[in-house]
C-alpha cells in the first residue's frame, strides 16, 4: 500500500492534479519552469494560465460568464462557427494589450483579430504559437462539402517553455495531425458528424503519441469508448473532463 501511495504522489507531481475551483474543472501540469493551469470551460472552450499570462481559446458565452473570468493576455480562435467564435465573449475578456490571433475566416466576427494561417508561427504574450491545419476528409454536408474545409480553420500548438500543448480545433485525423512530434498534452475533438469518432481519435493519438490526451468537444459521444481503445497505450494517459 505504501508503494501505491508513493506512485500516486509521483504521478501527481509529474502530471498535475484536478480541482474544481471557480466552478470549472482544472488540471495543473508541471513544466520545467512552473505550473501550467488548464481550465476546462466546456465544448471547445479552454483557458490556460502560465507564467502570469492568461490564454483563452475559443471563448464562447454559452459556456461561461466571461465577465467573471480573468482577462486575457492572449485569445486564440480556431474557426468561425458560433460554438467557437463569440465576439461578445471576446469583448468581455479583452484588455488594451490583449493579443487576438485567429483563422482568416474569423475576421468578419472579430475584426480586431490578427490572422494566423496554417503553418505560421507567432510569439504572442511570450508564448510561441503555431497554427496547424484542421479540416474534414470523411464527414461532409449533404451537398458534399466538408463541414470544415481544408485551409479555413486552425488548430494550435502552444509551447510553454518546452511543454507543447496541441488544441486541434474542429478536425479529423488528418495526415498533418499524425505527423506531429513532441506533444505533451493534446485536445482532440470527438463528435459526429462534425469531427471524429473515438476510433479516429485513437488512430491519431497512436500516431503522434501525446503524453496526456483530453477528448473535447465530444457532445453525446461516450468518451469511455476512447479509454477502452487506448487502454493498451502504456505511455499515454487519457483524461476525461467536462467538455461536452
Amino acid at each position: 500500500m505504501k508503494n501505491g501511495k508513493t506512485i500516486l504522489i509521483m504521478i501527481l507531481l509529474t502530471f498535475g492534479f484536478k480541482s474544481f475551483a471557480a466552478g470549472f474543472e482544472k488540471d495543473v501540469i508541471r513544466t520545467d519552469k512552473g505550473e501550467l493551469v488548464l481550465t476546462f470551460i466546456g465544448h471547445g472552450t479552454l483557458m490556460m494560465e502560465y507564467g502570469g499570462k492568461v490564454v483563452h481559446i475559443d471563448p464562447v458565452g454559452q459556456y461561461a460568464d466571461y465577465a467573471k473570468l480573468p482577462k486575457a493576455d492572449l485569445i486564440l480562435v480556431t474557426h468561425q462557427h458560433g460554438d467557437h467564435l463569440d465576439g461578445a465573449a471576446i469583448a468581455k475578456i479583452k484588455k488594451e494589450n490583449t493579443e487576438i490571433w485567429m483563422a482568416e475566416v474569423c475576421q468578419a466576427g472579430c475584426p480586431e483579430g490578427k490572422v494566423l494561417k496554417n503553418g505560421e508561427t507567432v510569439r504572442a504574450a511570450g508564448i510561441e504559437v503555431e497554427a496547424v491545419p484542421a479540416y474534414n476528409i470523411v464527414h461532409k454536408r449533404p451537398n458534399g462539402a466538408p463541414f470544415h474545409p481544408k485551409g479555413e480553420g486552425n488548430g494550435y500548438i502552444l509551447d510553454f517553455d518546452g511543454t507543447r500543448v496541441y488544441v486541434a480545433g474542429d478536425t479529423e485525423n488528418i495526415p498533418e495531425m499524425k505527423a506531429l512530434k513532441n506533444i505533451t498534452v493534446a485536445f482532440l475533438p470527438m463528435n459526429l458528424p462534425y469531427t471524429m469518432t473515438p476510433a479516429m481519435v485513437a488512430d491519431a493519438a497512436r500516431a503522434f503519441h501525446p503524453k496526456i490526451l483530453y477528448p473535447y468537444h465530444f457532445g453525446n459521444t461516450d468518451p469511455a469508448e476512447l479509454v477502452k481503445l487506448l487502454a493498451g497505450e502504456k505511455d499515454m494517459e487519457v483524461r476525461i473532463r467536462k467538455l461536452q
